[in-house]
């Protein structure tokens, strides 16, 4: 199963995120926002320190966005890139997963896409055959 795709959206980037289970769509999820954000350099490293974030939506696509949001937040507001993400709680309207972070650095991480915002257009989360599938819009 493919973790994600980019779709066109005028003047935005749309994005369908699959996972065969909600702890594997919210994963992907934040691998596919970091995969539109950045390429990794040559020499990454292996440091970093341990994040924990909790997210609460009104459902599961709420609480989808606010993840992201949340993410998004880490990068641009504090600077943060994400070197590994663990879904430890997926409920409905609860989210806490357990993160790496390491500090932006131009050396090893090259910006590709800047993302302003996530938003609710367009938003849609359902469950399907295989699993689960979100689309999100971002704001570009």
């Amino acid at each position: 199963m493919e973790k994600y795709r980019l779709f066109d959206h005028t003047a935005d980037i749309g994005m369908e995120i699959f996972g065969r289970t909600k702890h594997e769509l919210f994963s992907n999820a934040a691998w596919a926002l970091e995969n539109v954000l950045l390429t990794r350099g040559e020499q990454c490293t292996n440091s970093g320190r341990r994040k924990t974030i909790t997210v609460e939506g009104a459902d599961v696509a709420d609480l989808l966005i606010n993840f992201l949001r949340e993410l998004l937040y880490l990068f641009n507001g504090l600077g943060l890139v994400m070197k590994n993400c663990t879904v430890a709680e997926c409920r409905t309207r609860r989210l806490v997963v357990q993160l790496v972070v390491e500090p932006f650095n131009d050396r090893e991480h090259v910006i590709k896409t800047e993302l302003k915002a996530v938003t609710y257009h367009g938003l849609n989360v359902e469950k399907i055959k295989t699993g689960w599938k979100a689309r999100v819009i971002f704001d570009v």
